[in-house]
């Protein structure tokens, strides 16, 4: 059951501000003039979440080199985000959507099968922005194990 409607490529980025880990707020607007990439992922520090976020940490130059900010959104709360970035060393900002609102606005918070079970996450998307802030990809399904290598494909 994947009952989430992802905002297309082509649209404009919807408007949104989030704390980081560090507690600063990122915004749409600050990203204004930049290309970035979001990736929307259902969890801090689970198996699945840890391996994307470690694949991106890897190639990280890599995405800067093309030209990318790079940032993870998950509901975790900020001192969940200190914690993961912390404990894997992750060299980009992750955001916390505590209230879902900005992972609703993206069409990633919904339905999912797993483990047998019906529950209502964020589905792990990837959404690559540009200078105009208009999504240019839309990377669905990620493979945690080559999310970088997925950004930079078309890059």
């Amino acid at each position: 059951m994947e009952a989430v409607s992802f905002i297309a490529a082509g649209k404009k980025v919807p408007v949104f501000t989030l704390p980081d880990q560090n507690g600063q707020m990122i915004s749409s607007a600050s990203m204004k003039g930049k290309k970035y990439v979001l990736f929307f992922y259902p969890n801090d520090d689970s198996q699945t979440c840890t391996k994307e976020a470690c694949n991106l940490r890897d190639h990280y130059k890599a995405l800067v080199k093309a030209g990318y900010a790079l940032f993870g959104i998950s509901h975790a709360p900020v001192s969940s985000k200190k914690k993961f970035a912390d404990k894997y060393a992750l060299p980009y900002l992750l955001l916390a959507d505590a209230g879902y609102k900005v992972s609703a606005k993206f069409g990633v918070y919904g339905e999912k099968l797993f483990m047998g079970k019906t529950i209502t996450t964020i589905h792990r998307v990837t959404f690559v922005i540009n200078e105009q802030g208009v999504i240019e990809r839309v990377i669905y399904p990620v493979k945690s194990g080559e999310a970088a290598q997925q950004i930079l494909a078309a890059g």
